[in-house]
């Protein structure tokens, strides 16, 4: 039997196998947990997302648009309906319009900026109060962070300043949930090379000074977040919550 085994979680953001979601997935299946998984609309998105998950039989695999209330309340009601009950949520979504990433901060549009922090932040607090609601005894959170949204990394614009909010809504999540024994944390993980990660100017540059610069002197793996994850999402974390964790080989400690 595996730590996990007997508990079920909702994975939100799975886009490829490069994913950290995925990566986080594929270690708690390893250790016995049982998955639900939300995936954008479309058949391209679907069918990524399937040739994945099938081969562990999920019960739930349903699209949803995080900006559509409508869709995170149907597949929070297909959870509930399937399970009756939930352990975790994995928390693993962000957007910007890529023409927005590539433009000064100080350029960012109206529209853009709504987008970005209505998909990006909004989502993990929508997200949270559905699945909160799901968990009987306790439960636990966590999302997906990077450093820009402690320090300036040029190219990262306006994600930065959604990962900023994000961080904080994690805090603000863990205060009002906390007395219900739901924790609330958050995983800031170093350069990793995903799907999102090919929408930043110079992202092979930032990785191979990250490397460097860090006390490791290595980039980070998704071995390294996986276990992180686990952790954040296992009993071994009780007294842990409202908290930015981060994995990024030490980088974020190094002042020059």
């Amino acid at each position: 039997m595996g730590v996990f085994t007997g508990k079920i979680g909702v994975v939100m953001g799975v886009a490829n196998e490069r994913s950290i979601a995925w990566a986080i997935s594929e270690a708690l299946y390893a250790e016995g947990a049982e998955l639900a998984f939300t995936h954008l609309p479309g058949p391209s998105s679907q069918r990524r997302v399937s040739r994945l998950v099938e081969p562990h039989g999920p019960k739930v695999l349903v699209p949803c648009d995080v900006q559509k209330d409508e869709d995170l309340a149907r597949a929070f009601e297909a959870v509930g309906r399937a399970y009756g009950k939930i352990d975790f949520l994995i928390h693993a979504i962000a957007f910007a319009p890529p023409q927005e990433l590539r433009n000064p901060y100080v350029e960012m549009s109206r529209a853009g900026w709504h987008l970005a922090m209505d998909i990006s932040v909004y989502s993990l607090v929508a997200a949270a109060r559905a699945a909160a609601a799901l968990m009987a005894d306790d439960g636990t959170i966590i999302t997906i962070s990077y450093y820009g949204g402690e320090k300036v990394i040029p190219g990262y614009n306006v994600m930065g300043v959604c990962k900023a909010a994000l961080e904080h809504s994690v805090r603000y999540l863990a205060w009002d949930l906390g007395r219900r024994n739901v924790r609330v944390n958050c995983l800031s993980a170093g350069p990793m090379r995903t799907l999102s990660a090919a929408g930043i100017a110079g992202f092979d540059e930032l990785r191979d000074h990250a490397a460097q610069k860090s006390p490791l002197g290595r980039t980070v793996e998704m071995n390294d977040l996986a276990a992180t994850a686990l952790y954040l999402l296992s009993d071994q974390s009780s007294g842990v919550t409202g908290e930015t964790i981060h994995v990024d080989s030490g980088y974020s400690i190094v002042g020059l």
